[in-house]
């Protein structure tokens, strides 16, 4: 299969044994190489007995290697994810989400489904990583990535238009489409708009149904669009918001200055970053619709909170209190998923990259060093 691979990617031009150091060191990032990146280029999650791999884990691992101008791990993070997820050939399969060690302790696919955000992240890390590092073989494999998520994953629903299922299969029956709301980060979407207009009009789309679904300034999990054109609870969740729902407020916070409707989206979940400022720690669980909270999030949603927070001058104190409890309180080195959203929201906090307003990358490559 290896071989198979690198003739495949040989063929596409892309770069499979490249070096080059980052441009200015980056200590999370390396910390979770070497914590959760195996040598072979796999992320791994050990809060599950069958030391399971995502391919969220490894959707968001190409982004921050991207961010940390690391081509090496980028590489060779693409080559587990399509050797190992994608049958082989990522520019025909969308990756399998789950992936793990089964009942018999045989290495394999466990859920064969994909997980559209993941694959969105695939997509934009490519064609990020093809324009910044003028690659065009990723740029190409970047493109052939949405092209299928757009044709297997897109959909025309009544009363929205077309919108993201959160993956192929599981997610229609007669009582309508269960959607993900943190699943349509905005800046992805804006950049994906400049290969194909459609993807412009679903961001359209995702923008009314981030403010129509949370009427109170909390973001649900889940929810789900019925036949009629309307939204409703989320036959499984409710309309709770936790831990899927923690990556709203951060693709809010990072969006653009002059990005579309950004004011508008900041402005409307500022009931976040208060609760937050007024109790000193995030709530771990809001009730979307009725507001109430219970809980305190873990570290990893203090560092997504950071560039909503960061958003509202008036919540300086509460970014201020998000900023001191990471520097007193680090990420645990088993807790997967902070650890992601640290190198997010951290990363963004001190700068290592920005979004524009049509959703391209602005990593920090040329600026002065600082440590």
């Amino acid at each position: 299969m290896m071989r198979q691979w690198l003739v495949g990617l040989f063929a596409l031009g892309v770069p499979v044994f490249v070096s080059a150091a980052p441009a200015c060191p980056w200590p999370a990032w390396d910390r979770f190489k070497a914590e959760r990146v195996s040598v072979d280029g796999r992320v791994i999650d050990p809060s599950d007995e069958r030391l399971i791999t995502t391919s969220e884990g490894q959707s968001y691992a190409l982004f921050f290697a991207l961010v940390g101008n690391d081509r090496p791990a980028f590489a060779q993070v693409l080559r587990w994810t399509h050797n190992n997820l994608a049958e082989g050939d990522l520019a025909r399969h969308l990756p399998a989400w789950l992936w793990g060690r089964d009942g018999q302790s045989q290495w394999q696919v466990l859920d064969a489904n994909n997980a559209s955000d993941a694959d969105l992240w695939i997509a934009y890390s490519l064609l990020e990583a093809g324009r910044l590092w003028d690659e065009p073989a990723y740029t190409q494999l970047g493109q052939r990535v949405l092209w299928r998520i757009a044709a297997q994953t897109v959909r025309k629903l009544p009363g929205l238009g077309v919108m993201l299922l959160p993956g192929d299969y599981g997610f229609e029956d007669a009582r309508g489409t269960r959607l993900n709301p943190s699943y349509l980060p905005l800046q992805l979407l804006e950049r994906f708009s400049l290969v194909d207009p459609l993807w412009g009009e679903l961001a359209a789309n995702t923008r009314r149904l981030w403010l129509a679904s949370s009427p109170k300034g909390f973001a649900p999990d889940w929810l789900l669009w019925t036949p009629a054109g309307e939204l409703a609870a989320d036959p499984q969740h409710g309309n709770a918001g936790d831990y899927d729902a923690i990556r709203v407020y951060l693709w809010v916070g990072m969006l653009a200055k002059d990005a579309p409707q950004r004011s508008e989206l900041v402005a409307h979940y500022a009931p976040m970053a208060t609760v937050t400022t007024g109790q000193g720690l995030p709530p771990e669980r809001v009730e979307a619709h009725s507001g109430n909270i219970s809980g305190h999030g873990p570290t990893g949603f203090s560092a997504a909170l950071l560039p909503l927070l960061a958003a509202l001058p008036e919540h300086a104190a509460g970014l201020a209190a998000q900023r001191q409890r990471l520097r007193e309180q680090p990420v645990e080195a088993n807790a997967y998923y902070s650890q992601v959203l640290a190198l997010f929201g951290q990363g963004w906090d001190e700068a290592r990259y920005r979004f524009d307003p049509h959703g391209r990358l602005l990593p920090a490559w040329s600026a002065p060093c600082s440590e």
